[in-house]
């Protein structure tokens, strides 16, 4: 029998690799048309990534004000999460790495769709691009820093011809390279296919290649993100790259809290700290010119919001018939909603909590002379179209007050 959160078992990954998360909101969601992530927010946001537990960040490094925040950032000496760089596949770009000091692995954006290399970039040929790349690629790695190259656009790009050879040079400069599959306008599939779409495959046959450490960066166009995420999880992939939210360019990527809580709630993964995640979501809405819609999964206020009669009564009853987690996993709360679907079952629910907190010795139920008089009024409101809106809980207050004869 299945009726509580205890009761349901854990999915098992097919492929035995431990997962990390690297978060890009500094980066990527900075990139946000209309948002602005000040440095003083960007430090504590790194914080908050620290409560969670997550394992790596990137930073740009291009201006004074993101080397200023890079500096305080590791400074903090956290162990986690690891501050890491991001410049072009461009030799004077790497003098901002090496010039920092404690940061000891870089993200290299190679582009690899011919659309990139030739009309983007300007190259003549893929080989001129591949050569290009290896050189930074080499001096990077020269200057004892980890390469993590992002392979921009991959799933638009020539795979086996070019981006699977290009790959297996990268691994014999340092065999620690991470690859970073970047699918980069969600032509990505999270199912078997042909290449270069299916990112099953792609993972695998990376995976082949000899590289240990493939990490995946989804856009999410087509809403594709965190299936795509799943399932380079699902087939070896062992780093994921999200934001808060999935801030970012365009439709911005796969968002960071949907995937720690796939791993923490279904997988059973037991190292990172969700209790922040609603806190986190609210301080970028309050500095950072961003609206968190209110069905946002996760972190949007209606989350755990239950106002229609049949929910709020299976939910009164036991959280867990309409509630996959509970609101405390995300750090979230319960809301009961008072509107034109509720019922008397959400209304003695309401009341009830009003008189405890109140010290009145009272409990009503539904069947309650005064919660009718009560359902039936607020019902008229609705029924008249005085009433667009939820009964606010101010005003459910000045209702109970009225039929209960007395003010609590």
């Amino acid at each position: 029998m299945i009726t509580s959160y205890e009761d349901l078992p854990n999915i098992e990954l097919p492929v035995d690799q431990e997962i990390k998360i690297s978060d890009g909101t500094l980066r990527e969601g900075a990139q946000m048309p209309g948002v602005v992530i000040k440095s003083e927010d960007k430090l504590q946001i790194y914080k908050y990534l620290h409560q969670i537990g997550v394992e790596k960040v990137e930073n740009f490094l291009y201006s004074d004000r993101d080397r200023e925040v890079t500096r305080e950032m590791l400074d903090l000496g956290y162990d986690k999460p690891e501050v890491t760089g991001w410049i072009r596949a461009s030799k004077s770009d790497i003098e901002l790495v090496t010039s920092m000091g404690g940061i000891e692995e870089t993200g290299i954006l190679t582009s690899v769709s011919d659309c990139h290399l030739f009309d983007k970039i300007g190259f003549e040929s893929r080989e001129e691009a591949k050569e290009s790349y290896l050189d930074v690629v080499q001096e990077v790695v020269d200057h004892g820093i980890t390469p993590r190259c992002h392979v921009e656009d991959v799933t638009r790009a020539e795979i086996e011809d070019f981006v699977y050879p290009f790959i297996e040079e990268i691994i014999e400069i340092d065999s620690d390279a991470v690859i970073r599959i970047c699918d980069t306008v969600n032509y990505g599939i999270p199912f078997e296919g042909d290449l270069p779409y299916s990112i099953p495959r792609l993972v695998r046959d990376i995976k082949d290649l000899g590289v240990e450490d493939i990490e995946l960066h989804i856009h999410d166009d087509y809403g594709l993100g965190v299936a795509n995420v799943l399932s380079g999880f699902w087939n070896g992939a062992n780093w994921g790259n999200m934001t808060v939210m999935g801030l970012g360019e365009r439709a911005g990527v796969a968002e960071l809290e949907k995937v720690l809580l796939f791993l923490t709630d279904r997988l059973g993964v037991d190292k990172y700290d969700l209790t922040v995640l609603k806190d986190l979501a609210n301080y970028l809405e309050e500095n950072a010119n961003y609206h968190v819609p209110y069905n946002k999964a996760v972190v949007g206020d209606n989350v755990f919001a239950h106002e229609s009669g049949i929910h709020t009564d299976g939910v009164i009853k036991n959280p867990f018939t309409y509630e996959p987690y509970p609101p405390e996993m995300v750090g979230a709360r319960r809301k009961f909603m008072i509107g034109d679907s509720s019922g008397r079952e959400v209304i003695a629910k309401k009341t009830n909590d009003i008189l405890e907190r109140n010290d009145i010795d009272l409990t009503v139920d539904k069947k309650d002379k005064r919660i009718k008089e009560m359902y039936n009024e607020i019902q008229q409101l609705y029924e008249e179209n005085k009433r667009s809106s939820c009964i606010l809980d101010k005003e459910f207050k000045e209702i109970l007050d009225k039929h209960f004869d007395k003010e609590v």
